[in-house]
């Protein structure tokens, strides 16, 4: 980094570190962790519970109530829903005791560590509500990519407050970690044509179900269809193929919604259907706005099935209701990031159409991307292996920042920045030739070493407030003049 540039930046003393004790539970079935094949064994357990002679299940359940009760909201409620879901391996003659049910919920339920082995890759927004915020200062809403067990990645919320200093201060973390609740949502039937198309399985098939179809349509009605779909196999062998396809694609449009006494910072979007089954990752939050006014806040991010990825678009208006819905992109493999307004009345979007090229793609549909237009390649040594986006672009009076990452020699990931016009975003005004943000000696080590990474930024007074992830392992915040910075960028 250039000495001008590093005396510039100012890293915040107040660091995030991957938390083991931050905590949901989960429904378990035994024989069905994911590293085997096995029948699950959940009769042969049921069978176990209800041998139990009463002293020892009293016993038992005052021993995982002292032990967990405090670790979850409502411990009792997740006993008694996970109990629910045996239901059918019990005849309707068994009548449990309310303490042998929530046992057996208990027996079918385990703790997933949500930041067990990383914590990495934050995005800063302003936050929906600034009621009570000092004057000057702004409340913001950051999330965070947090990794557990097999690799697994959820997104995370963390909220704070910067001054007009760019002192900032994130708030400890709640004590509770709280699932939403999922439902299906709405389906588009244009953004459902489009994907079919870019695998190559539109055609008769999908049309006998969609041309019965609304502009938008329920699953019932989807389902209803792909029945009548299914007893047409006799002349349509390849059906099963489309209508398994079909309701992939379906599964990827829900709703998830948090109970009102929940904090902000106590939800998690945890995977929820199979094509995130590994994770949800580097989730790009951005507030949309449309004549000077914030509608919305937009996350893309990057379903990952442990097989092929994804791209998937979060909607939502509070960080309280949410919708997930799918995006159809062919120009882009990963890290699609939307501009924060329409350019030239078209939905924008940086993107990265060839793994190391950074590219800007316009669309007339928010959920379909096809184009990609490039505007950098790498030329410095610090990004000589490849180019991407970190984070929406910021739109400044000289024009769109955007800050990059490179990777360099011996994989090391920094952060840079360059200026596009913003009528034309596919041209660079300004460019800096050095990183911004470099991994300083102290920030080498950790579940992937050599990395700063940034999946957002926002501006307030004049400063730059940069979250980064260091080493996926921690979280640090960067704050820099904004007119310094464009001055260097104008300059280079």
């Amino acid at each position: 980094m250039s000495s001008a540039i590093a005396g510039r930046l100012r890293r915040s003393r107040q660091r995030l570190a991957a938390d083991p004790s931050r905590v949901v539970t989960m429904f378990f079935v035994p024989g069905q962790e994911g590293f085997d094949l096995e029948e699950p064994r959940t009769s042969a357990v049921v069978a176990r519970i209800l041998a139990l002679d009463d002293s020892e299940v009293g016993q038992s359940l005052d021993d995982l109530t002292a032990r967990f009760g405090r670790r979850h909201r409502d411990l009792i409620g997740t006993f008694r829903q996970h109990a629910d879901e045996l239901a059918d391996r019990l005849g309707a003659e068994c009548k449990l005791s309310e303490e042998r049910l929530l046992l057996l919920g208990a027996t079918f339920t385990s703790e997933y560590a949500l930041e067990g082995a990383a914590l990495c890759n934050p995005s800063m927004v302003a936050h929906p509500d600034q009621t009570g915020v000092s004057e000057g200062s702004l409340r913001f809403v950051m999330s965070v990519r947090a990794i557990g067990e097999g690799h697994r990645s959820s997104i995370e919320f963390r909220t704070g407050t910067v001054d007009d200093r760019g002192e900032v201060d994130i708030d400890l973390a709640p004590r509770f970690s709280t699932r939403g609740v999922t439902r299906p949502a709405p389906l588009d039937a244009v953004v459902f044509r489009s994907e079919l198309r870019r695998l190559r399985s539109d055609g008769e098939s999908a049309d006998y179900v969609l041309d019965a179809l609304g502009d938008t349509f329920t699953l019932a009605e989807l389902e209803e269809r792909l029945t009548r779909l299914q007893a047409q196999l006799a002349t349509r062998r390849q059906d099963l193929s489309i209508i398994s396809l079909m309701r992939r694609i379906a599964e990827r449009t829900y709703d998830i919604s948090f109970p009102a006494g929940t904090s902000l910072a106590e939800r998690v979007l945890l995977p929820a259907m199979a094509a995130e089954r590994n994770g949800m990752e580097d989730a790009r939050f951005v507030p949309f706005e449309r004549e000077g006014q914030t509608v919305s806040y937009f996350a893309t991010y990057t379903a990952y099935d442990g097989v092929e990825i994804a791209q998937q678009l979060l909607e939502t208006k509070d960080f309280r209701d949410f919708r997930a819905s799918p995006i159809v992109n062919r120009a882009s493999n990963k890290g699609l990031a939307l501009f924060p307004r329409q350019v030239g009345g078209r939905f924008a979007a940086l993107s990265r159409s060839d793994h190391e090229t950074n590219t800007v793609v316009f669309s007339d549909n928010i959920h379909i991307w096809e184009d990609a237009l490039p505007y950098q390649v790498p030329t410095q040594t610090w990004e000589v292996l490849q180019l991407g986006n970190c984070g929406s672009p910021i739109e400044t009076e000289a024009g769109w920042l955007v800050l990059t990452h490179g990777v360099g020699p011996m994989r090391t990931y920094r952060i840079g920045a360059i200026l596009l016009d913003l009528e034309d975003p596919t041209r660079i005004i300004g460019q800096l030739r050095q990183p911004l943000l470099s991994p300083e000696p102290d920030e080498q080590d950790g579940y992937v070493p050599n990395v700063v990474y940034s999946c957002g930024s926002l501006v307030h007074m004049g400063i730059l407030v940069l979250p980064y992830g260091i080493g996926d392992s921690a979280i640090g915040v960067a704050t820099m003049s904004l007119p310094a910075l464009l001055s260097d960028l104008v300059a280079s």
